[in-house]
């Protein structure tokens, strides 16, 4: 993204044209196709969420970027699910494929949205590494980003 001071914020769409961040549309959904969403507007850095809940949704650590959820249309739904993974949050996934999609803390008007399900090319990057202190024991986190032990 570019960013001039007194500037509205900009980033490059497709074809390579400034565009104003809340002008951006990102798209993105399941392997299957059954759940699809648009978001219009900026996304937030991705954060690689490394508690035992991410861990094990995902296969490994969740890359989680965010939105607020007005932001965000589902053109597709019909195969979302939702699981309360605990008291605070629920996570979304597609019942046909088991793509992991959404995560939603209660009482918080924003949407975050697995990385990996977003239509490339993003314009988003990995920012930090968050719950570290939880992570598993087979991989390093050695790329240099920030890392949280907790959130």
């Amino acid at each position: 993204m570019l960013f001039l001071p007194g500037q509205p914020r900009l980033k490059f769409n497709d074809i390579g044209a400034n565009v104003p961040d809340n002008e951006a549309m990102h798209t993105g959904g399941c392997l299957c196709g059954g759940v699809r969403y648009e978001i219009r507007g900026a996304l937030r850095g991705v954060l690689a969420c490394h508690c035992s809940q991410c861990r094990r949704t995902s296969g490994h650590y969740a890359a989680m970027t965010s939105a607020p959820s007005a932001a965000i249309n589902l053109t597709s739904s019909a195969t979302l699910r939702w699981y309360r993974s605990s008291d605070s949050a629920e996570r979304g996934f597609c019942e046909v494929c088991g793509g992991n999609l959404f995560w939603k803390q209660a009482r918080r008007d924003a949407l975050s949205i697995t990385a990996g399900t977003l239509d490339v090319p993003t314009g988003i990057a990995m920012e930090e590494h968050i719950f570290v202190a939880d992570k598993s024991d087979y991989y390093r986190i050695d790329d240099g980003l920030p890392k949280k032990q907790h959130w």
